[in-house]
C-alpha cells in the first residue's frame, strides 16, 4: 500500500542518538549538582524478621556523615495508584525481603557513606521465609503482611460463556501445567535519585530514571507529604525501564527525606545487587491451563488457573493478574472462557511491570497448549492458528473489539520464510522448529491518577527563533518515542526533523501523560502531538491562505512552504508564514491531547487490558539441542509484526529484536533464585545470566504491510507483543526436537537432560528453591 508521506515511515537516525553514542547524553547518575552529597542504604541481610533495635549512633558520629534515617521518619505506605499500598520507603518494625532498606546515611562522599552505613547496628528476630507461591498460597500463621490473610494480596476472575459445557462438547482437550520465572529487567542503569530541596521556596526537585514522570510526582508528593505543585520531576535520559521502572523506588523517596532534613541535594545510586533486590521484573507464575477443541480445529473453550508469585509487595500487581486474563485469549477467537487467578506474598523481592507483562506468562501457557493440542488433532500448528486467528472487526465475549488486525499476514510471513509445514515433525533428531503468536495493546484504557484529564497531552511552540517546539510528557526509555514524536510533528507541519525539537520528560513543563507504559507512547501521545501540530498549522495556514488569496483548505504543507494543491507555484515559505503570524497575532501555538475509548459491558477487570488497538507477532525458532548434554542452543529466529504503519522502521526493528532477546534471555537462562532463606543467590550480572551478542541467533524478521486507521498516522505498538511468545516458541521447538515437552522456564540443560532420560518433574525436585521443577512431557503419554 503506497502512502504519501514524506517523514513518517523513514528510517531517520535517532534525534538522541549523537549524544547517546558520544557520551554527551546525561543521565541520573551523571548530575552533578553544587553542594550534593551522598547516600548509602543498610540492606536487610535477612528475607524475613521484626525490627528489634536499630542503633544508628555511631554512624552519626562518623567523620563526614551528615545525616541518618530509619524507616520511622517515612513510615507512609505507597503503591501504585495507592492500590493496596504496602511499602514504605524504609522498613518499618519488619523486614520482608532480602535487601530491604533499614536505615540510610547521607555523607560528603560515597566512599564514607558505605563506611558509616558498617556501623550501623541491627537487631532482626528472625521470621521463616515464605519463598514460594505455593507455600505461601497455604499460610494461615507465617504471614508477610498481617493485613492480609492466606498472604493473599489479590484475586482475580472472569467467566464468559459456559466453560463446562463446552468442555464437554470439546472434541479433544489439552491441560497442562507451566511455569515461567521470576526474572530482573536487566537494564543497563541501575535505579538512580538526585533530590534537591529549595529551603527557601519550599520545593523539591527530583531527578530519576523513571518512566512515568506524573506517577512519580504523585507518589513522592502523598508520601513524604509535600503538596504536589512543591514537586518538580525531571528524567534524564534513561538506560532502558522495559517496566520495570514504572514504580517509585525506595531510592527516590529516600533521597527526597534526606535532602528536606538538609537542605542540600542528595544523590543515591544502587549498586547491581541492590538494583536486583528492588527487582520490579517479572512476576514468577504457575499456570493450569486446559484447551477444548473442535475435530476441525476450532476452539471451544479456555480454562485457566493462575498463582502469581508477588514477592513482598504490591506494585503492579494487580495490574499484572489482570492482564494475563485480557492476554490469554486473543490473538484466537475463543467464546468460552474462565480465569481464575490469585497473586501472593512471598519473601522475596517485588517483581513489577517487565515489557509485555502479563504477555509472557499467558503467551507461554496457551501457545505451549496450541501445539499439544495440533498433535492430538493431526493438524498442524500453523493451520491450526490460522483456524482460529482473529481479523479485523472480531469482537471478543468481552466486547473487546479488534478494530484492525493484520495477524493472519504475520502467521503466513514467518511460516512460508521458515518453510515451517516442511519442517516440523520431519527434522532429524535433536534439530527442531516452534511456532508461537501473541499481541499487545497499545496503551489502556485506565488512568494513573483519580482524574477526568485526558491521558495525554501535548503543545507545539512554533516561531522563528527555535523552530517547532513540542511538549509532551511521554518518556524516553531508550525505545526511540522522543525520535517517533518528532517525526509526526515534523510530518504535520511539513518541516525537517532537525527544526523540530522536543521537550519531555519534566513536570514543570511538559502537561500531564499517562507515561510510558503499556506500548501507549507511538499511540496515545501520538495522537496528541499530532493533534497539537495540527492545532498550530490550521492557524499559520490561515494567515498564509489571506496572504495568497487561497481558502484554507486548498493550502498543504511540505518541504518548507506552504502551498496550493491545486497549483503548486502558488505558495508562501513555511517560516514566511510564521513570521507574519508573530507580527500579527503573536506566537503561534497549538494544543492536542488524547484519551481512548473506555471498554464496553460489565466485567471483572474491564479497565485493564482493553485497547483501542492491538499490535500482532508471530514467531519461529529452530533449535539444536545436544542430545548428550542438553545443551541447547537457538540457531534461527523468525519473526513477523503488525505494527500498523511503521513511523521509524529502524526503530521497529530494533525493537522487535530486542523484545525478542529478552524472551530469549527468560526461556534459556534467566531467573532470581533464592535458597530457602530467602536469600538472593544470583545479585550480579556475573550470576545473573543475560544474553550477550554471544547468544544470539540469526534473526530474520519482516514488518508485515499493515496500516491502522485509527491511529495518528497508522501506527501501534510494537515493544512489547515480540516478547511474549518467544518461551513458548522455544519449547516447542524442544519438544519438536527431542520429543519431550518442557513446561517451566528457563530450559536450561540440566533440565533437557533430565527430561531426555526419563526423569519426570513430579518426581524430581531441583536442589534451588524458588525456581520451577523440570516440568516434562512425551510423545504418547
Amino acid at each position: 500500500m503506497v502512502r504519501d508521506f514524506s517523514i513518517v515511515g523513514q528510517s531517520i537516525p535517532r534525534v538522541e542518538g549523537f549524544d547517546k553514542v558520544t557520551g554527551r547524553a546525561e543521565f541520573t547518575d551523571d548530575i552533578d549538582l553544587h553542594g550534593m552529597v551522598y547516600a548509602k542504604v543498610y540492606c536487610s541481610p535477612v528475607a524475613h524478621g521484626k525490627i528489634k533495635k536499630v542503633d544508628i549512633s555511631k554512624a552519626e558520629k562518623y567523620p563526614g556523615v551528615l545525616a541518618v534515617i530509619t524507616g520511622d521518619e517515612c513510615p507512609k505506605k505507597y503503591s501504585v495508584n495507592d492500590l493496596l499500598p504496602t511499602e514504605t520507603a524504609l522498613a518499618v518494625d519488619k523486614v520482608r525481603y532480602f535487601g530491604e532498606g533499614i536505615s540510610a546515611v547521607a555523607a560528603i562522599s560515597e566512599q564514607i557513606a558505605s563506611e558509616a552505613v558498617e556501623l550501623i547496628e541491627v537487631e532482626i528476630e528472625e521470621l521463616p521465609a515464605v519463598v514460594t507461591a505455593q507455600e505461601s498460597a497455604e499460610q494461615t500463621d507465617n504471614l508477610i503482611h498481617q493485613e492480609y490473610p492466606n498472604n493473599t494480596n489479590h484475586t482475580a476472575e472472569q467467566i464468559f460463556g459456559d466453560v463446562d459445557d463446552a468442555l464437554v462438547r470439546a472434541d479433544v482437550v489439552v491441560e497442562e501445567t507451566f511455569y515461567t520465572s521470576m526474572v530482573n529487567g536487566g537494564f543497563l542503569e541501575p535505579q538512580s535519585a538526585v533530590a534537591d530541596y529549595d529551603p527557601g521556596k519550599k520545593k523539591m526537585t527530583v531527578y530519576n530514571c523513571n518512566q512515568l514522570a506524573h506517577m512519580l510526582q504523585h507518589t513522592v508528593a502523598k508520601t513524604i507529604d509535600m503538596p504536589l505543585d512543591d514537586i518538580r520531576v525531571i528524567i534524564p535520559n534513561v538506560g532502558g525501564g522495559f517496566g520495570g521502572k514504572t514504580e517509585a523506588t525506595p531510592s527516590v523517596l529516600i533521597t527526597c527525606l534526606l535532602s528536606r532534613k538538609l537542605g542540600r541535594p542528595v544523590k543515591l545510586t544502587y549498586g547491581r545487587d541492590e538494583s536486583i533486590f528492588q527487582n520490579k521484573g517479572r512476576h514468577g507464575c504457575h499456570l493450569t491451563l486446559k484447551l477444548g477443541f473442535n475435530n476441525d480445529g476450532t476452539i471451544e473453550a479456555l480454562d485457566l488457573n493462575v498463582l502469581l508469585d508477588g514477592g513482598a509487595h504490591s506494585g503492579w500487581g494487580f495490574v499484572v493478574l489482570w492482564f494475563i486474563a485480557a492476554l490469554t485469549h486473543l490473538p484466537y477467537t475463543v467464546q468460552n472462557i474462565r480465569y481464575n487467578g490469585r497473586r501472593v506474598y512471598t519473601n522475596k523481592p517485588s517483581p513489577g511491570a517487565q515489557r509485555s507483562f502479563g504477555g509472557v506468562q499467558a503467551r507461554t501457557a496457551v501457545e505451549s497448549c496450541f501445539d499439544m493440542a495440533a498433535e492430538k488433532l493431526g493438524i498442524n500448528p500453523y493451520e491450526l492458528r490460522m483456524i482460529n486467528a482473529v481479523e479485523t472487526g472480531y469482537k471478543a465475549p468481552s466486547v473487546v473489539e479488534v478494530r484492525h488486525a493484520e495477524f493472519k499476514k504475520c502467521l503466513q510471513s514467518v511460516a512460508e520464510r521458515s518453510d515451517f509445514v516442511n519442517k516440523h515433525g520431519k527434522l532429524p533428531r535433536g534439530k527442531g522448529i516452534g511456532l508461537a503468536a501473541g499481541h499487545y495493546s497499545s496503551g489502556g484504557a485506565f488512568l494513573l491518577y483519580n482524574s477526568t484529564r485526558a491521558h495525554s497531552t501535548a503543545n507545539i511552540r512554533v516561531d522563528t527563533e527555535a523552530g517547532a517546539t513540542v511538549f509532551c510528557g511521554v518518556t524516553d526509555i531508550g525505545q526511540g518515542s522522543t525520535t517517533v514524536m518528532t517525526q509526526v510533528a515534523a510530518e504535520v507541519l511539513g518541516i525537517p526533523v532537525r527544526k523540530v525539537n522536543f521537550i519531555c520528560q519534566d513536570t514543570l513543563l511538559a502537561p500531564m501523560d499517562n507515561g510510558t507504559m503499556d506500548s501507549r507512547a507511538t499511540y496515545g501521545a501520538g495522537h496528541a502531538v499530532k493533534r497539537a501540530a495540527i492545532d498550530a498549522k490550521q492557524k499559520l495556514l490561515e494567515v498564509a491562505g489571506a496572504h495568497l488569496g487561497i481558502r484554507v483548505e486548498q493550502l498543504e504543507c511540505k518541504d518548507e512552504r506552504i502551498y496550493s494543491i491545486y497549483d503548486d507555484n502558488r505558495f508562501i515559505g513555511f517560516w514566511d508564514s510564521v513570521t507574519m503570524y508573530q507580527d500579527v497575532i503573536g506566537t503561534c501555538f497549538g494544543t492536542g491531547d488524547y484519551t481512548p475509548p473506555q471498554p464496553r459491558g460489565d466485567y471483572p477487570g474491564k479497565i485493564i487490558g482493553p485497547s483501542p488497538a492491538f499490535g500482532f507477532t508471530a514467531q519461529i525458532a529452530e533449535v539444536d539441542v545436544d542430545l548428550q548434554t542438553g545443551l541447547l542452543k537457538v540457531e534461527k529466529y523468525y519473526e513477523a509484526t503488525d505494527c500498523g504503519q511503521a513511523i521509524n522502521p529502524a526503530s521497529v526493528e530494533g525493537q522487535v529484536e530486542g523484545g525478542v532477546v529478552m524472551g530469549l534471555g527468560q526461556a534459556l537462562i534467566e531467573e532470581i533464585v533464592v535458597d530457602r532463606k530467602g536469600r538472593v543467590l544470583n545479585p550480579n550480572l556475573h550470576d545473573y545470566k543475560i544474553p550477550t551478542t554471544m547468544d544470539m541467533p540469526e534473526f530474520d524478521s519482516e514488518i508485515v504491510d499493515a496500516y491502522d486507521p485509527t491511529s495518528a498516522y497508522g501506527g501501534k505498538e510494537v515493544g512489547e507483543a515480540p516478547t511474549g511468545p518467544v518461551c513458548a516458541a522455544v519449547m516447542n521447538a524442544v519438544y519438536d526436537a527431542i520429543g519431550v515437552r518442557i513446561t517451566d522456564v528457563p530450559i536450561t540443560p540440566e533440565k533437557v537432560f533430565r527430561a531426555m532420560n526419563g526423569q519426570h518433574s513430579r518426581d524430581l525436585e531441583l536442589e534451588t528453591t524458588t525456581i520451577g521443577f523440570a516440568n516434562a512431557k512425551y510423545k504418547g503419554d
